[in-house]
């Protein structure tokens, strides 16, 4: 009797020993996976340092748009088919192509500039639906840097704006904003419509016909993705510019802003919350706390430009 007790004992330990669920997490991008490569880096190591193995406890499925705006809404559709257990995405044409794809799968943005003003969240402490993530006030970040770039370069007078059409942060509260800061600064701003690399070329010969002087290249999946031809094409125009730090670090000459590889790998930790039951409509969107300013002085050197040191000991990175 003891004998059969004993053996008896042994499935049903195995039965009491349940298999670790598998998440299923969807990635939503706007451009290449090859493009953001480092970014989706970054959030598999936020997930692996929370303790997700993938091929064990998660898989994480992506689709990309290649630049295609107008592809995002059936990509999130796809997902949503293929029954992920949330979507990370970025940039306000991603975010909002998920959160019309369904209103029950979370969506985690990574990064999307000023989340309240696009409407995707109803307020930074509590977003409502199912919507939750990083975000940055785009139209102040833009303002600072004409600001940077009248205060580094006195000079500017005729500022161009590299704007894409189809990205939603382009219009209202951002062109407000850039405006009032032009007119407080006395410089002429004019934004010049690029959808992708195809458009480069003509954008810049805009650019001379309005004869700009200096050029701002805001945060755009497409640009991001292009950070390296957009700044080949400034210098060859000797185009006094400031960005992203992706393109500061791509040949560009001054850059202000956010550190995209860290809010990517902190969307990590907003995925965690949501997959161990925490609601998207209760987890407060998060503003990042640090900015940092990026001086290129090969570039500077190359466009004959000499920065004070003032500006040197400002910034948190210089490009030798």
């Amino acid at each position: 009797m003891i004998l059969v007790l004993g053996l008896l004992s042994v499935p049903l330990g195995a039965d009491a020993q349940q298999p670790e669920k598998v998440h299923r997490i969807g990635v939503l991008g706007a451009t290449s996976a090859s493009a953001y490569t480092i970014y989706v880096d970054a959030f598999r190591q936020g997930l692996r340092d929370l303790g997700y193995v993938e091929g064990r406890n998660v898989v994480i499925e992506s689709r990309w748009a290649e630049g295609r705006y107008e592809r995002l809404p059936d990509l999130a559709a796809e997902l949503i088919r293929d029954r992920v257990d949330l979507i990370v995405t970025h940039g306000p044409a991603g975010a909002r192509a998920a959160k019309q794809a369904t209103s029950t799968v979370p969506v985690v943005m990574a990064l999307v500039g000023d989340a309240v003003a696009t409407g995707l969240v109803a307020s930074l402490s509590r977003p409502g639906g199912n919507v939750t993530g990083s975000t940055f006030f785009w139209p102040e970040l833009v303002a600072k840097r004409l600001e940077l770039l009248k205060d580094v370069l006195p000079s500017v007078t005729r500022v161009a704006v590299l704007s894409n059409p189809d990205n939603p942060n382009f219009r209202g509260p951002l062109k407000e904003a850039m405006n009032a800061a032009a007119q407080s600064l006395r410089l002429e701003v004019q934004q010049v419509d690029a959808r992708g690399p195809n458009d480069f070329e003509s954008a810049f010969a805009e650019m001379a016909k309005w004869r700009a002087d200096a050029l701002m290249v805001p945060e755009d999946a497409v640009f991001i993705s292009h950070a390296g031809r957009i700044a080949e094409l400034a210098a060859k125009r000797h185009l006094r510019t400031i960005g992203f730090a992706e393109y500061a670090e791509a040949g560009g000459l001054l850059a202000f802003g956010v550190n995209f590889v860290d809010l990517w790998r902190r969307a990590a930790v907003f995925a965690d919350k949501i997959l161990r039951g925490a609601k998207p409509a209760y987890l407060p969107v998060e503003r990042p706390t640090k900015f940092e300013l990026i001086v290129n002085l090969k570039t500077a050197k190359a466009l004959s430009l000499t920065f004070p040191q003032s500006v040197i000991l400002r910034a948190d990175k210089l490009i030798r």
